[in-house]
């Protein structure tokens, strides 16, 4: 479960530095990559969701000692990807029409847009990596999953400043340089694993056990489970966009502040999101054999690691504010408003840490059993009926970056309670995937 939290954390990081640089470029661009990063997860999410969801079905497979099973789980979920990358290409002009509404500013609208259209086009790579990763990580091999992540985003890393700033005779692209490194980090690691998975099927052998492993059956049944988990992730992403939509109407330098913030937010979750997937991974493995007390004790164990880990980085966030905030800092901000303000938001940030962390593996664990209509249901009700009319009352009555955030706190312990009392019901042992 390790690799997989470290290899979020890689990710995060990745991330992490992407807007560090952009920082460093222009206050435009640091004030752009947020939304822009936002509204390309919103159609990209859906759709590597679903990819994503393949890789339960391998580890079902896995579970029930069926390596056909396995294997075709993947070839589904590759088909699925190379659709889905073509269908999110199509949503690159609807995109381009949205970000306007996301800030009146022209110059981060232009440069969003730019970002937006490189990495949209760039999905198709993001889902195939999506589906070779699936493949490996519901058969429990994490530690080539994670070595192949760290590749990829170190190849990142240092094209960052070569393409955003123009170094050694690279041309001087700005936020594009940034998109343009994160597609072929993609790309790359896609590649990768593409090619470790064609030799692992090699070394697999096993007969088809039932009719329900024909290609086209499966791939239903991936798109059954798996659209209602794709849209748990859009309506997630979706609600904190109409969120960045708001805070967009406070002032420059409070925007990105607080888009900086969020960069930290990612950091700090990441990790979450790792050990959501371990215990989505080990619960499926445990239900495709029939061992509903062993997908509890997985569920418990990652949701132990996973609150030890984000208390101590969030107390490092917390100690640290001020470093980590300098490097956001960007060099045309009124500094004194940026380091007071992100101060306040990381506070704000660690109060509801401990329990987004319950949420995000609580979740993982019950679409990992099957449960994914009731995560996505879950979400619609806390997120667009509870959370953001909280947001909307405090834009019109008490309109800062302070009060805003402060309704996350009180979100996040809602969608986290629902969540918790769903898996302490036990419904989700009644669904059956394989």
């Amino acid at each position: 479960m390790w690799p997989l939290a470290l290899g979020m954390l890689n990710n995060a990081v990745l991330q992490f530095v992407d807007r560090s640089f952009l920082a460093k470029e222009s206050m435009a661009s640091i004030e752009a990559a947020l939304p822009a990063s936002m509204l390309c997860f919103i159609i990209a999410g859906f759709f590597q969701s679903i990819v994503a969801y393949s890789g339960t079905f391998v580890a079902q497979y896995h579970g029930a000692g069926d390596p056909r099973g396995v294997r075709m789980s993947y070839l589904c979920g590759s088909a699925i990807a190379i659709l889905s990358g073509f269908a999110a290409a199509c949503f690159i002009p609807l995109g381009r029409a949205i970000l306007p509404m996301m800030t009146s500013n022209p110059e981060v609208v232009s440069r969003s847009s730019t970002y937006y259209t490189i990495v949209a086009a760039g999905t198709i790579a993001l889902c195939g990596q999506m589906a070779a990763s699936a493949y490996f990580t519901g058969q429990g091999k994490t530690r080539l999953v994670f070595l192949v992540n760290v590749i990829g985003n170190l190849v990142n890393v240092a094209l960052d400043p070569l393409l955003i700033f123009g170094k050694l005779g690279f041309p001087h692209l700005g936020i594009a340089g940034a998109a343009y490194a994160t597609v072929f980090a993609m790309t790359l690691q896609w590649a990768i694993l593409a090619w470790c998975a064609r030799g692992a099927f090699k070394a697999q052998s096993g007969e088809r056990r039932t009719d329900e492993n024909s290609p086209r059956s499966l791939s239903l049944r991936i798109l059954k489970f798996g659209i209602p988990s794709g849209a748990y992730s859009v309506l997630n992403v979706l609600s904190f966009t109409v969120f960045v939509f708001v805070t967009g109407t406070v002032g420059d330098v409070e925007f990105a502040v607080s888009n900086a913030c969020f960069s930290v937010n990612w950091l700090l979750i990441a990790p979450m999101e790792g050990f959501a997937i371990g215990a989505s991974t080990l619960v499926a493995q445990a239900q495709g054999r029939g061992d509903a007390p062993a997908a509890r004790l997985a569920m418990r164990r990652a949701l132990i690691m996973g609150l030890v880990t984000v208390a101590i980085l969030s107390l490092c966030a917390v100690v640290f504010n001020r470093q980590i905030l300098s490097l956001f800092a960007p060099p045309d901000a009124r500094l004194s408003t940026f380091y007071s303000l992100g101060q306040r938001l990381i506070i704000l940030m660690a109060a509801w840490q401990m329990f987004d962390a319950a949420d995000v593996i609580t979740a993982g664990a019950l679409k990992g059993a099957g449960d994914t209509r009731f995560v996505a249901w879950w979400m619609v009700v806390a997120a667009f009926f509870i959370w953001l009319p909280m947001v909307w009352a405090v834009k019109i009555w008490h309109n800062t970056m302070s009060a805003l955030w402060s309704t996350m706190v009180a979100y996040v312990i809602i969608i986290c309670a629902g969540e918790i009392i769903r898996w302490k019901q036990g419904k989700w042992e009644k669904i059956h995937l394989v």
